[in-house]
């Protein structure tokens, strides 16, 4: 039987954002995969380089939505690192918290995507009612429900009361029951278990081998997480547990991310009951002494980074982000491999992905005009054109037509 190619993409039922995987398949079974990104390039790291540093903070924490304090956060720590800025303590804390009520908003919000991906739409409705309960507790917090504003540079901008810390605390022990019906779910429904299992399999090894980070490399026993292996905010303070998992497939990504969550209800109930009195920010000057700084986060979906770098003025000469998503998609490919094509939503889904977070820019060298490597406005689009052409899509006449109604 010949070989066939199935485009998925850039618009699909099955993504929630714009990109291309191109699958080969021999029959139903998948013999590899290939992905074309940069669907979603925004320019966030040239816009950040723009702006001051406390609105290129509010910028990068438009990143992404779900993980919009682990950028922010992620960004602001670089800065601090090279003004020399020491953080209250009670600042590390609050902080803390609020990056884990992220987490465990993103491992519900997760659960539910993959209930629905593999038609088990009841657990997309349990959690997501639950994913409501973590969100009004952010906006109680920061006053935003999404993009919390909490950061900014020298501590955070608002306190959280005592009357708050106890409502955490009841919500924690509302969410802590329910996920214990999640990890019955996950360890003993047949169906979601054999649904999963073998699907997306991964070795340790290749895990290894292709940088696998967060939940998909811990679901293949990568036993590493920047909160352990190199603690930043209130994390040294903490006694927890790195989750891992040895299937090596989307049920043990399901297995270590609802793990995760009552890691996370412990942290929090932790943090509430150690947190120290005194201010919530130190001064920090307008513009930053001239330096580089390198920051680690342990984001849901695993390992961010951010580089910075200071000239000694009121904006960055350069920002650098690496998402958790980029570091994953390269196992993607792997985990394709002769699995059958109905396979391929889960899959993608498993790594948690942010295209949006991920995608860049591609710079052609020595094709455009005026400085080496630069492409102007005509030249792009008509790169792009041509490209399109090569595919068997001719937007000649379409253009044309643009071209008319636009005079008119």
């Amino acid at each position: 039987m010949p070989n066939i190619k199935v485009p998925i993409g850039p618009q699909h039922p099955a993504l929630k954002e714009p990109e291309n995987f191109t699958i080969t398949l021999n029959g139903e079974t998948i013999i590899s995969m290939d992905m074309r990104l940069g669907y979603n390039h925004r320019g966030i790291e040239k816009a950040c380089e723009e702006r001051n540093y406390i609105q290129a903070m509010y910028l990068v924490e438009r990143v992404c939505g779900i993980c919009s304090h682990s950028h922010s956060t992620c960004f602001i720590q670089a800065v601090e690192e090279i003004a020399g800025l020491v953080v209250p303590p009670r600042a590390q804390y609050i902080r803390t918290i609020v990056a884990e009520l992220e987490r465990i908003h993103s491992h519900l919000l997760w659960l539910g995507v993959a209930g629905h991906e593999i038609g088990f739409d009841t657990l997309l409705m349990y959690a997501w009612r639950d994913r409501e309960a973590v969100m009004d507790t952010l906006a109680a917090l920061t006053g935003n429900r999404v993009n919390y504003g909490i950061n900014t540079i020298g501590g955070v901008r608002r306190d959280i009361s005592r009357e708050h810390l106890a409502d955490l605390l009841k919500t924690m022990d509302v969410l802590e029951e329910r996920t214990k019906y999640y990890i019955e779910v996950a360890s003993q429904e047949i169906t979601l278990i054999k649904r999963l299992s073998g699907v997306g399999y991964i070795s340790h090894e290749d895990a290894v081998k292709l940088g696998a980070i967060g939940p998909t490399g811990r679901a293949s026993n990568v036993d590493t997480d920047v909160r352990r292996d190199d603690p930043y905010l209130a994390y040294k303070d903490l006694d927890f547990k790195v989750v891992t998992d040895n299937h090596n497939d989307v049920y043990g990504r399901t297995l270590v991310r609802v793990g995760e969550l009552m890691q996370s209800y412990s942290m929090i109930r932790q943090l509430v009951a150690k947190i120290p009195d005194g201010p919530i920010t130190v001064k920090a000057p307008r513009k930053i002494p001239a330096g580089e700084a390198f920051s680690r986060y342990e984001a849901p979906r695993g390992e961010d980074v951010h580089y910075v770098k200071a000239n000694g003025t009121d904006k960055a000469e350069r920002v650098k982000i690496r998402a958790p998503t980029l570091a994953n998609l390269q196992s993607v490919a792997k985990m394709m491999e002769n699995n059958r094509l109905a396979d391929v939503p889960i899959i993608i889904a498993a790594i948690d992905p942010c295209f949006s977070c991920t995608d860049r820019m591609i710079r052609v060298k020595g094709a455009g005009q005026g400085r080496e490597g630069t492409l102007s406005w005509q030249a792009l689009h008509r790169q792009s054109l041509e490209w399109y052409r090569k595919q068997g899509i001719d937007f000649t006449e379409l253009n044309a037509k643009l071209s008319r109604r636009m005079k008119i």
